[in-house]
């Protein structure tokens, strides 16, 4: 059985278990966990996000995949104590979101790839924990020189390390089929590669155009609180999700929040007034999603796919 890479060290595949495989837990930005840690209450972070986890693990998730990537203030120790004190495993990434360093925009696409290779094959900042995903984003902007650096960076990562690569996108325009034929071009097994927030738009002929290319796709915006106006609601979001079933695409779709416990760049009042809406936090697809979907139609054997198998298919390759 192959093993999947945790804060805490490798895990067997089969152990995942029911696997949330876009969430965060501390959102900051680059370097200050480190440099600045004053500004940022890790105690606070650390007892909040067990306690969140504890919750969402009663539940029956078992595996969180933490998708905060350096530029926005990955820190790996403080998941470490997370996942000690929750008993929620925990696998993080490499790879870049938005906030991605001039440095990188100078030293260009292929040494910033053998930077996420080492991360992947030796571990990050001395600490020896591995990522098990990459990532990559665009946003509405489209293919920005960040965003093609982002994108081409982590397809040759993943050429080189087989590793699966998780993107942020904007589903209203469409960009993930542009990360697509980027992908395509740098030679990257679409079968490792899921397409984020696409649960952003309602277009299903869209999604399916994507999914008939051979990606995933990541619905992993489910709550639908502290999103874009404009963007659908956790209805019509649920309702995407069964049409997708209903076509027969069950097992390749992958469900998630991106949610989390504190996001540096908002205030405390922001960050209330985000989580206000979304009073379940990890729990919500347990509590809300799940239940929906089964009261439209669908199995315990397809909600059993979609929540431990798919996961688990993704981050080994196995559905590649």
């Amino acid at each position: 059985m192959p093993t999947i890479e945790t804060v805490l060290g490798p895990v067997d595949a089969d152990k995942l278990g029911f696997t949330l495989p876009h969430e965060h837990v501390m959102e900051t930005s680059g370097g200050i966990p480190h440099t600045y840690p004053d500004l940022v209450d890790t105690e606070d972070v650390v007892r909040r996000g067990a306690a969140a986890l504890k919750r969402v693990r009663e539940l029956g998730v078992e595996t969180i995949v933490d998708l905060t990537t350096f530029d926005i203030g990955r820190d790996v120790k403080l998941l470490q104590r997370v996942s000690r004190e929750s008993g929620v495993n925990i696998a993080c990434s490499t790879g870049t979101w938005l906030d991605i360093p001039r440095t990188f925009l100078t030293t260009g696409a292929e040494r910033v790839a053998r930077l996420f290779v080492r991360e992947i094959e030796e571990g990050i900042e001395g600490t020896g924990i591995k990522s098990a995903v990459i990532k990559a984003s665009t946003d509405s902007e489209g293919l920005t020189p960040g965003s093609e650096l982002s994108l081409r960076s982590a397809a040759m990562a993943s050429v080189a390390t087989g590793a699966p690569i998780s993107t942020h996108t904007w589903a209203p325009g469409k960009t993930g089929a542009m990360q697509v034929d980027i992908f395509e071009r740098e030679g990257v097994d679409l079968g490792r590669v899921c397409i984020g927030h696409c649960d952003d738009t309602d277009d299903v002929p869209f999604l399916i155009s994507l999914l008939q290319r051979g990606v995933w796709l990541g619905l992993d915006h489910m709550s639908a609180y502290g999103h874009r106006e404009g963007t659908p609601n956790a209805q019509t979001r649920i309702e995407t999700v069964w049409k997708l079933i209903e076509a027969g695409y069950e097992r390749r779709i992958l469900l998630s929040h991106d949610s989390w416990i504190s996001v540096g760049v908002f205030t405390t009042e922001q960050m209330a007034d985000k989580q206000s809406g979304n009073p379940d936090g990890y729990s919500f697809i347990s509590l809300r999603v799940l239940p929906k979907l089964r009261e439209l139609g669908a199995t315990d054997e397809q909600i059993e796919t979609i929540t431990v198998d798919n996961p688990r298919r993704f981050l080994t390759g196995a559905a590649s």
